[in-house]
């Protein structure tokens, strides 16, 4: 392993591929599900003497402090351990004091197909109570950040604004991705992934976990519970995605949160008397985009240069549709509605900028988990529910090409099974959650006998981040039990105010319970990508 920035760049992978390049496979984000072989038995290892390891310390993008890098070898189908080989990367970040504890916590990223890896910066400030006293594991699943990653670039599209969706072929476009890559995607599912982390617990020597899982991560983190109980000694779940459920369910998700940030908007004095009439509105454009895309002359939100935009259903719904997983980008949505109503897409252009790149996911790996995973799944009870709205009817068309392209083998009725463990376990989920609500979080709880759910009521997607949520971690992993645990802390209001023009948050009434930490009139570090300047044009 190479001294110095454990970067995309630096572990040779190119992260300034043009956007033209990235695009035909970033247009399908909208469809992904959250921003393998198949064993019934728990799972066992290759004997560890045929892992090949490698260690250094380095620097990891964002983040001052040395680290401890490293990968091991492992086969990439475990049941031929002689076969082809494939690395798998992590990154310790060591406790602040060492107490030469036998204990870390491994951070498990979302997605499917995010790198835990390229999250480093946002792990690191989320768990700073917890890597006071204990090391930090990250780890790149296969098929995402630098362990083999399952990602896939096409040509063909010119600008990202300019696209119509309609063209893209998904079925082509998927077979184009498998004849490219170097790799069996049928191993690239959930269970194979499984058996690396533990694998790389091994190498590392720590004799249990503390796992914290986001989003899809949380799948991952009650398959180490189920496989590996003994090597757990606490969990956390923040976004649930139970065992129970595919999550091609999430468009029930999605339409609950349009229909909160509608709601709350009603329910805010100034953001009702500003945009009256916003359901109505969203409504409108929708409408129209669904007869006919738009064309039209913007100022690009990344470069400020004039350049076409083809304002299609996808790119409107979908971006308002990410704008959702983030309190403060959430506080955009009424305003860029409003002026889309109006025949002004410049604001949605700002929201679609920050997803250009495919939110960091993996395609190729994405559609191993689902295709094996959820796709099986699909009762006529489930695609008749999933059909009802726009984002599930899209999911269904997208994944029935991609995944009869992908041919990936169906995971075993007993993944579906609910987690019955007595591990101490807390789950997070956040109201406004448009991915992972808060049913769902109810779901998991089904056979877990030590374990406590909490809502944060001002939370959208991944808790921990938006909320004292760190520090109920920090303390779990601390006691070492749930008992004790309060939430109350999660009812603080995290609430940003909402735009009610194209530069400013003006401060709410008193009658809407609003804070003096949501009269902010800036964006938070997490939207300083281009909204702002976008909806100033």
């Amino acid at each position: 392993m190479h001294h110095g920035m454990y970067s995309p760049r630096k572990m040779g992978v190119d992260p300034t591929l043009t956007l033209r390049k990235k695009v035909a496979l970033a247009v399908v984000i909208w469809a992904a599900i959250l921003i393998p072989s198949v064993h019934a038995l728990p799972l066992t290892l290759s004997a560890p003497t045929s892992v090949n390891t490698t260690d250094n310390s380095c620097y990891v993008d964002g983040l001052s402090e040395r680290m401890n890098c490293g990968s091991i070898s492992v086969p990439e189908d475990h049941d031929r351990p002689e076969g082809k080989q494939i690395q798998i990367h992590y990154v310790v970040m060591p406790a602040i004091k060492s107490s030469g504890k036998s204990e870390a916590l491994l951070a498990i990223a979302g997605g499917p197909g995010q790198s835990a890896i390229e999250n480093a910066q946002g792990f690191d400030q989320m768990l700073t109570k917890v890597r006071q006293s204990h090391d930090v594991i990250l780890i790149d699943q296969r098929g995402t950040g630098q362990s083999n990653p399952l990602q896939c670039v096409a040509d063909g599209f010119e600008s990202p604004l300019a696209i119509n969706e309609s063209d893209f072929d998904t079925r082509v476009e998927t077979q184009k991705c498998l004849d490219e890559l170097d790799a069996d995607v049928s191993q690239y599912d959930s269970l194979s992934a499984l058996r690396d982390f533990e694998a790389v617990r091994q190498h590392l020597g720590y004799q249990k976990l503390h796992l914290y899982g986001v989003s899809y991560g949380t799948r991952m983190a009650q398959l180490y519970m189920r496989d590996y109980p003994e090597h757990v000694a606490t969990v956390t779940l923040d976004g649930v995605v139970p065992m129970q459920q595919s999550v091609l369910a999430i468009g029930d998700a999605i339409a609950r949160a349009f229909d909160l940030v509608i709601q709350d908007c009603s329910n805010n004095t100034l953001c009702h008397n500003q945009f009256p009439e916003l359901a109505a509105e969203l409504a409108q454009v929708d409408t129209e985009l669904a007869q006919a895309a738009k064309i039209s002359t913007i100022a690009d939100p990344t470069t400020g240069e004039a350049t076409q935009l083809t304002m299609t259903r996808s790119k409107f719904k979908g971006s308002l549709r990410m704008a959702l997983y983030s309190p403060s980008v959430r506080a955009l949505i009424p305003h860029a509605i409003h002026q889309a109503s109006q025949g002004n897409f410049q604001p949605i252009t700002g929201l679609y900028a920050m997803s250009m790149d495919g939110a960091g996911i993996a395609m190729g790996m994405h559609a191993s988990v689902v295709c094996a995973e959820d796709w099986p799944r699909l009762t006529p009870q489930l695609r008749a529910s999933t059909a009802k709205n726009y984002f599930g009817r899209e999911m269904l068309k997208t994944f029935e090409q991609s995944c009869a392209v992908w041919n990936m083998p169906a995971v075993d009725a007993s993944f579906s099974q609910a987690i019955a463990s007595d591990i101490p376990t807390l789950l997070l989920s956040g109201e406004l959650d448009p991915a992972t609500p808060p049913s769902w979080g109810e779901m998991a709880m089904e056979k877990l006998t030590n374990a406590k759910h909490f809502v944060a009521p001002y939370a959208t997607h991944g808790v921990a981040y938006q909320s004292c949520g760190n520090n109920l971690i920090a303390e779990l992993i601390e006691k070492g039990a749930v008992s004790d645990i309060d939430g109350e802390c999660l009812n603080k209001d995290i609430r940003r105010n909402f735009y009610l023009n194209a530069s400013t948050v003006e401060a709410i009434p008193s009658d809407t319970e609003q804070t003096a930490q949501s009269e902010e009139s800036s964006l938070s570090q997490e939207t300083a990508l281009s909204p702002k300047k976008a909806l100033n044009q």
